[in-house]
């Protein structure tokens, strides 16, 4: 199994969302690069694919509940923090940008729950309850692939 290069630094906080299998890399422009991506991306759908077909309905309550609020605890996140935000808001203005991203790229987040950002995010609440959008990397910041080939995490 051939590894891609780690794309750069990945807080702490942005890498409880991501899998041992996550794709994180930059590297150099070639065909060949990005057949190789493209391939990796075809045998990730496929287990993906797999493991859907395998899934069975879930109907405990407390874990349909627990997933629910994981999923919008993605999204809260992702909504609030998504790097590409900045370059939305220089293209469309703050206020599409804000509603494109809380409602086609992070569907969801203004249905499944309640909570806000600092409900779950309690560290970023500055004062008056304002999101301090300044230190936004709590804890350690991982420059290099925290997990092994195998995908056992190396980081604290």
């Amino acid at each position: 199994m051939q590894l891609f290069p780690w794309g750069g630094k990945l807080t702490s906080e942005s890498i409880n969302f991501f899998s041992p299998i996550v794709i994180w890399t930059k590297f150099s422009s070639s065909p060949q690069k990005y057949d190789i991506l493209y391939s990796a991306f075809r045998d990730y759908y496929k287990v993906w694919l797999e493991l859907i077909g395998k899934s069975v309905k879930e109907t405990d309550g407390s874990q349909i509940f627990h997933n629910l609020e994981a999923q919008h605890r993605y999204l809260t996140w992702r909504a609030e923090k998504d790097p590409g935000q900045g370059v939305l808001k220089k293209l469309i203005g703050d206020t599409l940008a804000k509603d494109l991203l809380r409602s086609f790229l992070f569907n969801g987040v203004d249905e499944l729950g309640s909570k806000k950002f600092n409900d779950y995010f309690p560290h970023y609440c500055g004062e008056e309850g304002t999101l301090n959008k300044k230190g936004g990397i709590v804890g350690k910041s991982f420059e290099n692939r925290p997990w092994d080939a195998r995908g056992k995490f190396l980081g604290e």
